[in-house]
C-alpha cells in the first residue's frame, strides 16, 4: 500500500512542478496553428537541397506533433511540394522537441538541458534531411498548398487569398479558436501519454533504488546503447518523455544518456516508423533511422562533456528551475490542467457509459410498452 502511495506521490509532484509550463506550451502551440501561414510553409520547403532542409527541421522544432501525429502533417508538406530532405528533417525535428516539451524540460530539468534538447533535434534532422537530398530523385512535383481557414473554413483559399481572407476574422476570433485547438486538439492527443509519462516517472521513483541506474545505467555508451535500444521501439511523446527521463537523471542517469532516450523514443516508433516508410519510402526511413541512433549517441556523449566542463551536477539541478513559480500558482494551473484531462482521458469511457445507460433505459420502456399493450389486450 505505501509503495502505491509512494508512486502517487511522486507523479503528483512532478504533475503539479509541470503543470504550468504545460500550459504555457500549449498556449504558443495553438498561436501558432492559428499564425502560421501553410503558403509560406510550402514555398519554403520546395526548394533547395540544403535551405529547405534547414527551414524544415528549424520549422519543425516548436510544433508540438508526437511521432505518428507528425506523419499526416508531414504528408501534406511533401503534397505541397516539400522535397524529401525537407520533409525528413521536419518529421524527425518536431516529435523531439516543441514548445510544450521544452517548458517541461525546463521545469523538470534544467536550463541547459532546456538547450540542448531543441539544438540536438535540430542537428540530428538536419543531418538526416541534407543525406536524404544527396540522393537523386529526392525532388517531388509541387502541387498547390492547402490554403483554406484553420479558423472555421469558412473559405478555401483560393476565390478569397489568406492576404484578403486575414480581415474576415477578428484577432479576437483567432486568438479563441488557438485556444480551442490547443486544448481540444493538441491536449487530446497528448494527454493520455502525458500521463502515462507522469506515471512511468512515480514508480521509476518510488519503486527502483539508486543503486541500480548508477550501477549499470550511468553514464558512458554503454548507457547509452541501451537507452536507445529502449527509445526506438516505443511510443511516447517528448512531452510525456521528459518526466521519465528527470526520473531517470535523479536515479543517476547521465544527461548524456538521458538525451539519448528524449530524441529516440519520441521520434521513432514500430507503427510510426511503418508508415513513414509509405510516405517517404525505403531508403529515406533507414537514413531517418540512421542519423537518429547515430547523432543521438554522438550528441548524448558531447552532452556528457559539456556538463563535466562547466561543472554542472544534472542530479543536483534537475527541477530547481521550476521552484521559483510560486505554489499559488501551481496549484491552480494543476487543477486546470487536470480539467482539461478530464475528456481526453475519460470521454470515451463516459461516452459509452452514457450510451448503455441509454440503450438500457430503451429496452426497459420498451418491455413496459408492451407489457402495457399486452394487459390491454387481455382486458
Amino acid at each position: 500500500m505505501m509503495l502505491f502511495l509512494n508512486i502517487f506521490l511522486e507523479a503528483w509532484y512532478l504533475l503539479t512542478e509541470s503543470a504550468i509550463y504545460v500550459l504555457f506550451g500549449l498556449l504558443v502551440s495553438g498561436l501558432l496553428r492559428m499564425f502560421l501561414s501553410p503558403g509560406m510553409v510550402a514555398r519554403h520547403l520546395g526548394q533547395g537541397r540544403f535551405s529547405s532542409v534547414f527551414k524544415s527541421a528549424l520549422l519543425g522544432i516548436p510544433i508540438p506533433l508526437c511521432s505518428c501525429g507528425v506523419l499526416p502533417a508531414a504528408a501534406t508538406m511533401k503534397k505541397h511540394g516539400a522535397n524529401n530532405g525537407a520533409t525528413t528533417a521536419f518529421i524527425l525535428s518536431t516529435p523531439e522537441s516543441g514548445v510544450d516539451s521544452m517548458a517541461i524540460t525546463y521545469a523538470l530539468l534544467d536550463p541547459l538541458m532546456t538547450v540542448a534538447r531543441p539544438v540536438a533535434a535540430f542537428i540530428t534532422a538536419t543531418v538526416a534531411g541534407i543525406t536524404e537530398n544527396l540522393f537523386p530523385g529526392s525532388q517531388n512535383v509541387k502541387t498547390t498548398p492547402d490554403l483554406s481557414c484553420p479558423i472555421d473554413g469558412c473559405c478555401d483559399g483560393n476565390d478569397c487569398p489568406p492576404d484578403i481572407h486575414k480581415n474576415h476574422h477578428s484577432m479576437v476570433e483567432k486568438i479563441r479558436s488557438g485556444f480551442v485547438y490547443a486544448a481540444v486538439d493538441i491536449w487530446g492527443d497528448l494527454a493520455r501519454w502525458f500521463f502515462l509519462g507522469l506515471l512511468l516517472a512515480g514508480v521509476i521513483s518510488a519503486s527502483i533504488p539508486d543503486t541500480i541506474f548508477e550501477r549499470y545505467l550511468g553514464s558512458g555508451l554503454p548507457a547509452m546503447l541501451i537507452m536507445l535500444g529502449v527509445g526506438i521501439p516505443l511510443y511516447i511523446c517528448a512531452t510525456a518523455s521528459t518526466p521519465i527521463a528527470a526520473a531517470l537523471i535523479l536515479k543517476g542517469v547521465s544527461p548524456g544518456a538521458a538525451l539519448v532516450f528524449l530524441l529516440a523514443g519520441p521520434a521513432t516508433n514500430i507503427t510510426s516508423l511503418t508508415v513513414l516508410t509509405g510516405v517517404l519510402g525505403r531508403r529515406a526511413t533507414i537514413i531517418y533511422l540512421t542519423a537518429i541512433a547515430v547523432m543521438s549517441v554522438l550528441l548524448g556523449l558531447a552532452l556528457d562533456q559539456v556538463y563535466s566542463i562547466a561543472g554542472i551536477s544534472a542530479r543536483a539541478v534537475a527541477g530547481a528551475a521550476a521552484e521559483v513559480v510560486p505554489a499559488w500558482i501551481e496549484i491552480p494551473a494543476t487543477f486546470v490542467l487536470l480539467a482539461l484531462s478530464v475528456k481526453p482521458l475519460l470521454g470515451g469511457y463516459l461516452k459509452r457509459f452514457l450510451s448503455d445507460h441509454s440503450r438500457d433505459d430503451y429496452h426497459s420502456s420498451t418491455l413496459n410498452s408492451n407489457h402495457c399493450t399486452e394487459s390491454t389486450g387481455s382486458t
